[in-house]
């Protein structure tokens, strides 16, 4: 038997991982390993570094792991992973990517995206409510996809998509438009103008050397600069709006607005 951080791990502990290209940023562990404690809840939550190339070897032999119950997913995989799960939530099916896979009976996946709802959660509760707002989503990746869904469901007046992966926008906004029709605008570069929230879904600000999104300065007055980077919780575009006077939200409160969905999802009491 061994303790690390306060979570004891023996041979009756059942496992948990999140997959990604890094992991170093990840903070998933810091946030449900104390929660599995708390709960006295037999369980260890790991990072696993996976390479794209090896995605689906690595989530075909997890599923042999007969004592691993769940997969967290976040950057590159989370549209990747969606293809290898045996069955989609309507969330998933809408956004096309999945941030946690459930093992259900018969070793199946079933998979489910808590990102946009997490996110949607977090802003809300730091009083910046997307209700009848005119929002821009930078990135139409896996976590900008769910955020994008979120976003509509919770509201928003106007949404404005952007990435230069023109084919990806494209089939979005067709899923987007099914469900919400006439609320979305695509482009290929960032449309902030009267945007009242701004979101950076993409990568761009995990590395020190990476440019900017968008220009803050090219901002309105007033807006909310959001980041769905948890680490650093501080990132270049947070740092630059904040010393031009706008209001700004860190990526680690769309983390702490999904614990209670994913309580519920892995039935963790």
């Amino acid at each position: 038997m061994a303790s690390r951080g306060g979570v004891t791990v023996s041979g009756t502990t059942r496992l948990y991982v999140v997959l990604g290209d890094p992991v170093a940023q990840v903070q998933s562990p810091g946030l449900l390993n104390p929660l599995f404690a708390e709960l006295g809840v037999d369980a260890v939550l790991v990072p696993v570094l996976a390479e794209p190339a090896h995605l689906e070897r690595i989530v075909a032999g997890l599923r042999c792991a007969g004592n691993l119950d769940g997969i967290f997913v976040t950057v590159p995989h989370k549209a990747a992973v969606a293809g290898l799960a045996d069955r989609c939530s309507p969330m998933v099916e809408i956004t096309g990517s999945a941030n946690a896979l459930r093992r259900e009976a018969g070793g199946r996946w079933y998979a489910e995206n808590f990102d946009g709802t997490g996110f949607v959660a977090g802003l809300a509760a730091a009083g910046h409510d997307p209700r009848a707002q005119r929002v821009t989503l930078v990135g139409a990746g896996g976590a900008g996809s769910a955020i994008a869904a979120a976003l509509l469901a919770a509201g928003a007046a106007r949404l404005a998509v952007c990435d230069p992966d023109t084919a990806k926008l494209t089939a979005l906004r067709a899923r987007l438009d099914a469900h919400w029709p006439g609320r979305t605008v695509t482009s290929a570069g960032p449309d902030t103008a009267g945007a009242g929230i701004v979101v950076n879904a993409t990568p761009l600000g995990l590395r020190p050397g990476d440019p900017l999104p968008f220009r803050p300065a090219d901002l309105s007055p007033g807006c909310v600069v959001a980041d769905i980077i948890m680490k650093p919780r501080e990132t270049r575009l947070l740092r630059e709006a904040a010393a031009l006077g706008f209001r700004v939200h860190c990526g680690i409160h769309m983390l702490a607005g999904q614990l209670a969905s994913y309580r519920a999802f892995f039935g963790l009491g």
